[in-house]
């Protein structure tokens, strides 16, 4: 088990290896470039909140996830959120820690709902989350997600009222 808090300053490089190894993975978030101590800093504390989820044994970073708004002006009260969890630590029930917290603290920061805008369509462990945590399906974006050169994946467009 975990708990879910917000992120430190000394947690900053293990986030950044964390989003880091989803990144080069290249099959859940849209972002090529890797972050470096500098980018991650920035990156980090430009979001709305980070949380991080913290091994309760070992009290190491072993989740995150990133909060913010979807768009801007009139459609700001819709958030976006996107997860990263340790290899390691994948199959042990923090994704979906990290989804319930960001679900309340979107609700806390005024938001009133979380749109996903890019989840492959063959990431069945996310979708099976979402879908039980009371996400609506939107629709698929045919080849929508680039995987590698010629390579692509459709991605589905999920929300939840916060």
């Amino acid at each position: 088990m975990s708990q879910i808090r917000a992120y430190e300053p000394s947690d900053l490089a293990d986030m950044t290896e964390i989003w880091n190894q989803v990144v080069r993975e290249g099959v859940a978030f849209p972002q090529e470039e890797l972050l470096t101590p500098e980018t991650a800093a920035a990156f980090f504390a430009a979001q709305s909140f980070c949380g991080v989820a913290v091994d309760d044994a070992g009290g190491r970073v072993c989740g995150l996830y990133i909060l913010h708004p979807n768009n801007l002006g009139r459609c700001g009260h819709i958030a976006n959120a996107s997860y990263a969890v340790e290899s390691s630590c994948r199959g042990m029930h923090i994704g979906e820690q990290l989804v319930r917290d960001s679900i309340t603290r979107a609700h806390g920061l005024g938001f009133r709902l979380l749109q996903f805008n890019a989840v492959a369509a063959d990431n069945a462990a996310a979708r099976h989350l979402y879908e039980r945590l009371g996400f609506r399906l939107v629709g698929m974006i045919p080849g929508g997600f680039r995987r590698s050169p010629g390579q692509y994946q459709d991605i589905c467009i999920y929300y939840i009222p916060v």
